[in-house]
């Protein structure tokens, strides 16, 4: 309650508050209410229409049939967003309402910009940074309201749904963009170029006394100069700028189910997330997730003193930030190869303070089996590992281009969203390419966002000299989209479009033979084999009993080393091309 005083107090010194009648549902709830969709879009043009500094806008499709809205807050009223790249000020780029349910970030938004607007001359900083706002990412789920399947969760009354409108996770979807959501996003993130990212979430997991956890991107993928400044400089200017307003930050807690009492890694922030999928561009990505059994409150103040501390150090280190980005983007021009595989080295961490409480195990009233509780009676404080390295276990070398054919327009919408360049063959054209065979893959057995993912995926290679019609496709990889480019063409990259099942159709042989027809053939096929071959194939009849046993396999393993076999089963269709 002495927060959300705090805030009144803020506000009168304008004296613009009652006059205004700018209260949010939040505020007149007395910190226990959210908005729905319309009273949102509502507030946020009333702001508009009112401060100058303030501008809203539609920005593209969602799957819910609304428009995507995004509000500019600019001191100097520059709302287009290629200036807004273009400007010497950093952009910090928000982004709320992603998981529909996890409202914080929707209420303390309307707040900041709010106050900021009214009170710009209390915070000097706002003369050097802009900000963008996305105040309703997953629409379709703000507007699938309910108060019952946030069953973990402290409120708010009422709340969204974390599933879009079409059932997608939203926050799987920036590198495979199956919803108009991500493509709108997409242009949005592009035009604007954002040095800093924030996602506003909610938490689930282990219980402890923080209110506020935060994802920081990982700073090894990230990598280069900016990588080390978000590591040793950013984020501790961030966590200490939050314990200065009284608050007790920690990094995100990655433990679920169990006690965090002996440390955890950092979260993976895989491609498929926002900022995982913003880094591949250079920009500081963080995530905040406010704990979700903490009063709504207590969560929504938390979260605004985390969003104004990140705007006042975007502006305070915008300079720097720029600077180590440029240099981090000449650098990946110039590198030969980029990594596609990490894995968490466990012999590097850092101590962090913990503060969590003490646990136990008794018998569940419902079940008799053991269950674990979380005593907030008996708070401790102790140091714990936190394991945040990651090391490359796999790199590619990047070619000078990638040829696409043109029949997968799939991947060139999503390609040409992103703004990679693109050069049409003019003519059919004979080239000497590196061409990829899918040695192994192994498939999630349960769909997870609408795919059965691909995992543990290695490929073959060899050179070879293919036709490639007019009209396919030629992506140059020096560009500053270059990460984004391998991440999703290099097929053994975790959250490549090959994982994500986009080429699913050439694992499916196509042709086949019947066996009392083909073994004649097969019979000429292997004595004219090389006898090395010859010698392969006799071994397996005397040492693998099901291959001595079944006709099929025998005459496959012929068919497979023939000329009929086709060429397209398990050929990866992207092609590498080293220039001459």
């Amino acid at each position: 309650m002495l927060r959300l005083l705090g805030f009144i107090i803020i506000l009168s010194i304008s004296l613009k508050v009652n006059a205004q009648n700018l209260q949010t549902k939040f505020e007149q709830s007395n910190g226990k209410e959210t908005v729905t969709y319309q009273e949102g879009i509502a507030y946020w043009k009333k702001l508009s229409d009112k401060f100058s500094e303030i501008h809203m806008q539609k920005m593209g499709d969602t799957d819910s049939g609304e428009p995507l809205h995004l509000i500019i807050f600019s001191k100097d009223k520059v709302f287009d967003l290629s200036a807004l790249a273009k400007s010497e000020k950093p952009t910090i780029f928000i982004n709320n309402g992603i998981h529909a349910g996890e409202t914080d970030g929707v209420d303390a938004s309307m707040m900041l910009l709010r106050n900021f607007a009214q009170n710009s001359g209390i915070y000097s900083f706002l003369d050097s940074v802009n900000i963008a706002l996305i105040p309703f990412y997953n629409i379709g789920g703000v507007l699938n309201r309910n108060s019952t399947t946030r069953v973990n969760q402290n409120g708010p009354k009422a709340y969204g749904f974390r599933g879009n409108a079409r059932n997608f996770d939203l926050n799987r979807d920036f590198i495979k963009m199956d919803s108009k959501n991500a493509f709108s996003f997409v242009q949005i993130f592009k035009t604007l170029d954002p040095e800093v990212f924030v996602d506003t979430h909610v938490t689930n997991g282990t219980d402890h006394q923080h209110v506020l956890t935060l994802i920081s991107t990982q700073w090894n993928k990230l990598d280069g100069e900016l990588g080390n400044y978000l590591e040793n400089n950013f984020e501790n200017a961030l966590f200490e700028r939050l314990r200065q307003k009284d608050r007790e930050p920690i990094v995100y807690v990655n433990v679920h189910g169990d006690t965090p009492n002996n440390g955890w890694t950092q979260f993976w922030d895989a491609a498929r997330y926002s900022s995982g999928y913003t880094s591949l561009y250079q920009t500081l990505g963080f995530i905040s997730e406010s704990h979700m059994w903490k009063p709504y409150q207590q969560r929504v103040e938390n979260t605004y003193d985390f969003l104004e501390a990140m705007v006042a150090l975007t502006a305070k280190e915008g300079e720097t930030i720029k600077a180590k980005r440029e240099a981090d983007r000449q650098a990946l021009l110039n590198a030969d190869s980029l990594t596609v595989q990490w894995k968490n080295d466990k012999e590097s961490f850092r101590m962090i303070t913990l503060k969590g409480y003490e646990t136990s195990y008794p018998e569940s009233e419902l079940t008799g089996n053991p269950l674990l509780h979380y005593n907030r009676d008996k708070p401790i404080e102790k140091e714990v590992p936190f394991y945040n390295s990651y090391t490359s276990t796999k790199k590619v070398a990047v070619p000078d281009y990638y040829i696409i054919p043109q029949a997968w327009q799939g991947l060139i919408d999503r390609l040409r969203a992103n703004d990679v360049k693109m050069n049409k063959l003019k003519k059919d054209t004979v080239f000497n390419v590196e061409a990829y065979h899918i040695s192994d893959y192994k498939t999630a057995g349960m769909a997870y966002e609408g795919h059965y993912l691909h995992y543990n995926t290695s490929v073959s290679a060899d050179m070879k000299n293919l036709s490639f019609r007019k009209g396919d496709y030629l992506v140059p990889t020096n560009q500053l989209a270059k990460k984004y480019i391998v991440e999703v063409l290099e097929p053994e990259a975790q959250d490549s479009f090959f994982n994500w099942n986009f080429f699913d159709t050439i694992l499916q042989q196509k042709e086949g033979f019947s066996d009392y027809v083909f073994e004649p053939k097969a019979k000429e096929i292997l004595a004219n084999m090389p006898e090395a071959e010859q010698a392969e194939f006799s071994k397996l009849q005397k040492t693998d009993t099901a291959f001595a046993n079944s006709n099929y396999a025998q005459l496959d393993w012929i068919y497979k080393r023939s000329e009929h076999y086709e060429k397209a089963h398990l050929q990866y269709p992207i092609y590498r091309l080293m220039a001459p």
